[in-house]
């Protein structure tokens, strides 16, 4: 679905990713872990276009991506989550939802009915009508995530889509993450926390310092003990 090859990128003067590759195969999930400025989100932010490689290829479908914005690479069936949740806060779920949907649908009549099947997908049927600001963290991500799925992509990326919620709302998220594969989607993903990363992750991509050091099955990724040593502080392994 996507190939990455020798990227390099950056800020300026300061280079943040270097020679990254990677691949993602259709129908699946990949993680990516690092700490905080492991160039994560600048990953992001090439593949959808909000940012212009200094050197290297994205492959997208078999097509390579060049100068792209970001609203092109939506249509072409590339759609992204954010760390910080950004709905229009005075509108109503549904109206946030009619907005990303409007796009591919027929007239405004078809697009509240997709908004309103997307919703009820993400487990906000009950919330149609709720003013954005009155929602919670977790209701605000499942908001986004219908948002993204309303513009119908290919590859999905979720940036922390776990991040910022409380505990009894994390079994609920990963659980439609899962749902949300299960509808033939290809995922990146980044997220922090290890149990949900080997919990939904095909394969586990780890970033430090903007380089790729370790790729492959997640329980062997965060098992690793250079992969500890770096992103845990040693001593303590995910639960299978």
């Amino acid at each position: 679905m996507i190939a990455i090859r020798n990227l390099h990128a950056g800020y300026g003067a300061i280079e943040v990713l270097h020679g990254v590759a990677l691949e993602v195969e259709e129908g699946r999930i990949a993680t990516v872990i690092g700490a905080n400025g492991a160039g994560k989100t600048t990953l992001f932010n090439l593949i959808t276009g909000a940012l212009t490689p200094d050197a290297g290829e994205i492959h997208f479908t078999g097509r390579r991506l060049d100068r792209e914005s970001p609203n092109e690479r939506n249509r072409l069936g590339i759609a992204r989550t954010f760390q910080i949740v950004r709905p229009f806060i005075g509108m109503t779920a549904l109206d946030n939802v009619v907005v990303a949907a409007l796009p591919r649908a027929r007239d405004v009549a078809a697009a509240k009915q997709d908004a309103e099947r997307y919703l009820g997908f993400v487990g906000l049927s009950h919330r149609l009508h709720t003013i954005a600001s009155g929602l919670s963290t977790g209701e605000r991500k499942r908001l986004e995530l219908a948002r993204a799925l309303a513009t119908r992509p290919r590859l999905l990326l979720l940036d922390e889509v776990t991040g910022g919620v409380d505990q009894r709302s994390l079994p609920g998220l990963v659980n439609l993450v899962k749902k949300v594969k299960g509808e033939g989607l290809t995922l990146l993903v980044i997220e922090h926390n290890l149990r949900v990363v080997t919990g939904v992750a095909d394969r586990l991509v780890m970033l430090h310092l903007g380089r790729k050091v370790q790729d492959g099955d997640p329980h062997a990724v965060v098992n690793d003990p250079a992969v500890i040593d770096i992103y845990v502080g040693g001593g303590v392994h995910a639960e299978r």
